[in-house]
């Protein structure tokens, strides 16, 4: 049976314009599937997650189910979508106010560091999402969502200090700071004083920035650097 709390998530759907009352209630029913699939694949994951447990707590038949996913697979790619664009919003308005590429930078970082630390990001696209989407699919859903958001910040700070004009390498450095901050996210989610984790990443993103920004202050073009090369 899925948790008391999972019957609770049947979601009141704003009317839409011009829609019809069966158009209203399917968008209302596939809402609930995917808030109620969200609670219980966070909680329980994905292998430990029935399609009766998600019907019985969105209030549905399994056929309704079936009208909007093709299965299980289909049902969490859209939990996986919608945790990731709840994600990019939640750094998008946090950077939105910053106009110094550096202050940008440290905030959507630190907005980034917030999001993979919560319990349905970290379930869904980190832990589950490669396995349950494929390789592939993964990636193509992550470079529309959080990487694309953290890839701009990073591609503004780098040209912005004139340390890298090639594509190529602004892709790489955003791929590194991407999956560090995933590996740090997960650590400061699972460590025993989760507030003293986060402050020893934040620091840490500190001081890569402010190399970073030193060596635009002297002029160093990362993308022309030879492997092996003195940097400074």
């Amino acid at each position: 049976m899925p948790p008391k709390s999972v019957s609770k998530l049947v979601p009141k759907v704003p009317p839409l314009p011009g829609a019809s009352r069966r158009q209203q209630y399917s968008a209302s029913t596939k809402r609930a599937l995917i808030e109620v699939a969200q609670q219980l694949f966070s909680e329980q994951g994905y292998a430990g997650t029935s399609l009766d447990a998600i019907v019985a707590g969105a209030q549905v038949t399994k056929g309704a189910l079936y009208h909007h996913f093709s299965g299980k697979q289909a049902l969490f790619e859209a939990v996986f979508e919608r945790v990731e664009s709840e994600a990019t919003k939640h750094i998008t308005q946090a950077i939105k106010g910053e106009s110094d590429p550096w202050d940008k930078a440290l905030t959507g970082l630190r907005s980034f560091l917030d999001v993979v630390r919560e319990p349905a990001y970290r379930r869904v696209v980190i832990q589950e999402g490669p396995a349950v989407l494929g390789y592939e699919r993964y990636r193509e859903q992550e470079e529309r969502s959080a990487f694309a958001v953290v890839q701009d910040i990073v591609r503004v700070v780098l040209r912005a200090g004139g340390l890298v004009d090639d594509d190529a390498m602004v892709a790489t450095f955003a791929r590194i700071f991407f999956g560090a901050l995933q590996s740090a996210g997960e650590s400061v989610a699972t460590a025993a004083d989760p507030k003293a984790a986060a402050a020893r990443v934040e620091t840490a993103v500190t001081v890569i920035l402010s190399g970073l920004q030193a060596l635009a202050g002297k002029g160093v073009d990362l993308s022309h650097l030879e492997p092996g090369a003195e940097i400074g």
